[in-house]
């Protein structure tokens, strides 16, 4: 089966995850069904120990062609599910074959149109093959791109014996949209010594550096007092909240940022004169700067207290994830060989620093050091996602190239 075809089978089943449910996987019947579905589907192709665990994980082997076989075990990882950002059912996905370099009319009843002047990265494409949605939807290519390219890699691999390959394990997760994609996968039952995920970006992308993440929580107590006699008695907890965000600075705004730089981001607030409450997220590739940045927001909070009483500002900060790259760098082969192979292939390397995370990030520090290739997929979590045929051809070839590397 060639790749786009596997792609389009895939993107039709909705697996949108939902980061409001109490179970997991987070939309159970969507996400399990179509796990089954790929586990039927590995078995046929030839992947007989492919099976789904109670929490939704997929896991195969695809068996090493050398005999006694010593060197490492090679891992493949993408996720089920889609982002919630947008609708992920009733997906009606166009093929554009070679695509004429000019503005793309995704639904002309309701004159959704993907301008070039919006999204320069259309370009690049003129002559090849788009994948595209009718603009109602996402696309799902976030990460069923990665799926289809991992499921044809091993058809392949399955129907030519002869080349020389490692065992090869695939691994494919749950709910990553909305933060759990790893949190109870098995590394040791997984049983490879280095993986890599495929899930979204370019070809040519290699990630193998993140954000540290961290979350705040502040909250803000106040005095409630009837205004007609609130002199010098009442105290504002939304007015504090607001005292507390002014000091934060203004530069390490997400809009702001980018590249490498970090922010503090106000996800959430509400509030009143006796209570009120601050969501933040606090991002940056450098570890020390992150922890700077979470001192800070302890600084203030302690100002506060001192200003306006012991107990008014409550603190709480927890980390999310750290940056893979302390992980990975101890093992930096694993970016060497997809170096070689983009080289071998004529693919434009892209290193590219995540202004986020990834499975991988955890994975790494779950013992899996675990980089992230791009899949040839774009503007995910939108309606304007689209993907490249022939980008998603060579990450193919990429997966088998890394397979052989992977052996010598």
């Amino acid at each position: 089966m060639q790749v786009s075809e596997r792609f389009l089978k895939y993107v039709a089943i909705d697996t949108t995850s939902d980061p409001d449910s109490t179970t997991f996987p987070s939309t159970a019947e969507k996400q399990l069904a179509f796990a089954d579905m790929l586990v039927q589907e590995m078995q046929e192709m030839g992947i007989t120990d492919a099976a789904r665990d109670t929490y939704g994980y997929v896991m195969g082997t695809i068996p090493s062609t050398i005999k006694e076989y010593q060197g490492p075990v090679l891992g493949l990882i993408a996720h089920m599910d889609t982002a919630c950002d947008a609708p992920g059912a009733h997906i009606k996905p166009r093929v554009i074959e070679q695509y004429n370099g000019e503005d793309i009319v995704l639904n002309a009843e309701k004159n959704i149109v993907m301008k070039t002047a919006d999204f320069e990265n259309l370009a690049q494409y003129k002559g090849q093959s788009l994948i595209v949605t009718d603009g109602t939807t996402l696309l799902g290519g976030d990460d069923k791109a990665g799926i289809a390219e991992i499921l044809t890699a091993a058809e392949y691999f399955l129907a030519h014996p002869e080349i020389a390959h490692g065992p090869i394990r695939i691994g494919f997760t749950p709910d990553e949209e909305v933060g759990q994609g790893v949190a109870h996968f098995d590394v040791a039952a997984f049983g490879a010594d280095f993986a890599y995920t495929l899930d979204g970006g370019e070809l040519g992308e290699l990630e193998y550096e993140n954000f540290n993440a961290a979350s705040a929580t502040v909250e803000f107590t106040g005095i409630s007092i009837h205004p007609g006699s609130a002199k010098n008695k009442m105290l504002s907890a939304m007015l504090v909240a607001m005292e507390f965000q002014s000091m934060l600075p203004v530069y390490e705004k997400p809009e702001n940022t980018e590249g490498r730089e970090g922010f503090t981001h106000l996800i959430g607030m509400d509030g009143s004169v006796e209570h009120a409450k601050l969501k933040y997220i606090i991002r940056d590739h450098d570890r020390a700067l992150y922890e700077k940045k979470k001192a800070f927001m302890h600084t203030i909070a302690e100002y506060l207290n001192h200003k306006y009483g012991e107990g008014t500002v409550t603190l709480t900060v927890e980390d999310s994830y750290f940056n893979m790259r302390e992980q990975i760098e101890p093992h930096m082969f694993l970016i060497d060989h997809v170096l070689k192979v983009y080289e071998e292939l004529n693919i434009e390397p892209k290193i590219v620093a995540i202004r986020g995370g990834t499975d991988g990030a955890r994975l790494s520090f779950m013992g899996l050091p675990c980089p992230n290739l791009g899949t040839g997929d774009h503007n995910a979590h939108g309606r304007f996602e689209f993907v490249c045929v022939q980008s998603m051809e060579s990450m193919v070839q990429v997966i088998i190239k890394l397979a052989e590397q992977f052996a010598r």
